[in-house]
């Protein structure tokens, strides 16, 4: 049964491309993520469970979890499983329960079937950042390099092998973003209706990035002013509403939970333990997590530097580090395209990147922790490099094009 799922989902992810590209674009991408598919199967089974690389801890816990969701199913009947069963359930019960019914299927556990699961969660998102790509102003073939070089960044390959949590994080997020940049370009109804399930699994996965989100979903209203401008009051009048008829059912749940979540990370005792891993870093802040905030901006954004020191996983991470700078230079190419000619896009962008920034910055504690977590700052970032590519593709034919003539007249 486990091979069974395994090849429904290789066989999910040929639809899924075939349904959202045209049939030009469709052919090259479908052969690009079945590799990709198929290298994070082999990574999760001579790799990460082999204990080739010493890496790994959250994705048992997952496991563990979903065994006891399977378990709590066979004596209560399958359903969407919360904290509320299960107290150890907080915060990932989307991964959980999906692991939960390839275990339930699988009559035991099931590490490949789960993996493969995650693993086309992983390549929808690359279908997503082409898609997204394209609508934020890159050609085809920028938005193709794109998807390739996302599918096969070494941290998101990683952490998309085995049951970690962060592949769904990662295209939950850029979803979100995409629909919201989306509704920009032309609004439509139908975005906002497809964006209530993909920030209530969010909840369920990462909660604070729901409000990390919520700027950039709210600017992406910004396309109904002409389209829908009674559609767009009506909807925040009815936001607005739940502030004002339910106010202890909306600080209870959808301001405390985040608040606290980033209150424990920000704390001087989380910090601390983090900074007790092999990855961790030590600031003079005097526990203040505000302080020394420059040296722990450069960190989120540009660490593990070529000369730290560390772990042959965190050694493995520079490739990925350096990949990440030329798309830093390429990204401020293309935001310099986009403040010229499409600056609502690049706004909504920046309205996600910069506070998750500047969150992280202020409970950053370990380089190990801080790969995974920005990896949807990568891939926001990334999209501008891409605007990037084409932008400078472009001005190069413009110029050899102006050189010919020029060739001719002297002839």
């Amino acid at each position: 049964m486990e091979y069974a799922i395994v090849a429904v989902a290789a066989a999910t992810l040929v639809f899924l491309v075939q349904a959202c590209l045209d049939r030009r674009a469709a052919g090259p991408v479908t052969g690009v993520l079945l590799l990709a598919f198929a290298v994070r199967l082999l990574i999760h089974t001579l790799v990460i469970r082999t204990g080739l690389l010493p890496y790994g801890g959250d994705n048992f816990g997952y496991e563990k979890r979903a065994l006891e969701i399977a378990a709590y199913w066979n004596h209560a009947g399958i359903q969407f499983v919360t904290s509320d069963q299960l107290p150890n359930l907080e915060h990932v019960a989307v991964p959980c329960n999906i692991f939960a019914l390839v275990v339930y299927l699988c009559g035991g556990r099931a590490s490949l079937a789960c993996t493969s699961v995650v693993a086309l969660v992983a390549c929808a998102l690359c279908v997503v950042m082409y898609r997204f790509a394209r609508v934020v102003g890159a050609d085809e073939r920028a938005a193709f390099r794109l998807l390739v070089l996302t599918a096969f960044m070494p941290a998101f390959l990683l952490h998309t092998s085995d049951t970690f949590k962060d592949g769904f994080n990662a295209f939950l997020v850029v979803t979100c973003l995409g629909l919201a940049a989306s509704n920009v370009r032309r609004f439509d109804l139908r975005k906002l209706v497809l964006l209530a399930p993909l920030l209530c699994a969010l909840w369920n996965v990462r909660p604070y990035m729901v409000f990390m989100c919520a700027g950039p979903l709210l600017f992406g209203l910004s396309g109904a002013r002409r389209a829908l401008p009674l559609c767009t009051l009506a909807l925040l009048a009815g936001a607005l509403s739940l502030f004002v008829f339910f106010p202890e059912a909306t600080t209870n749940v959808a301001v405390d939970t985040p608040r606290q979540q980033f209150e424990q990370a920000q704390s001087e005792t989380v910090r601390g333990a983090n900074a007790e891993g092999g990855s961790g870093v030590v600031f003079a802040d005097g526990g203040d997590p505000w302080g020394a905030f420059g040296p722990k901006l450069l960190y989120t954004l540009l660490s593990p530097f070529p000369w730290t020191g560390g772990s042959l996983v965190l050694q493995l991470g520079k490739i990925e580090t350096l990949v990440w700078y030329y798309l830093v230079l390429c990204a401020v190419r293309g935001g310099r395209h986009l403040w010229r000619h499409n600056r609502r896009v690049l706004v909504l962008i920046l309205v996600f990147v910069v506070p998750c920034t500047v969150a992280y910055a202020t409970s950053m504690s370990n380089i190990g922790l801080i790969f995974r977590q920005r990896m949807p700052i990568v891939m926001a970032v990334s999209l501008l490099s891409a605007v990037g590519w084409t932008y400078s593709r472009k001005r190069s034919s413009e110029s050899l094009s102006a050189a010919v003539p020029r060739e001719h007249a002297r002839l």
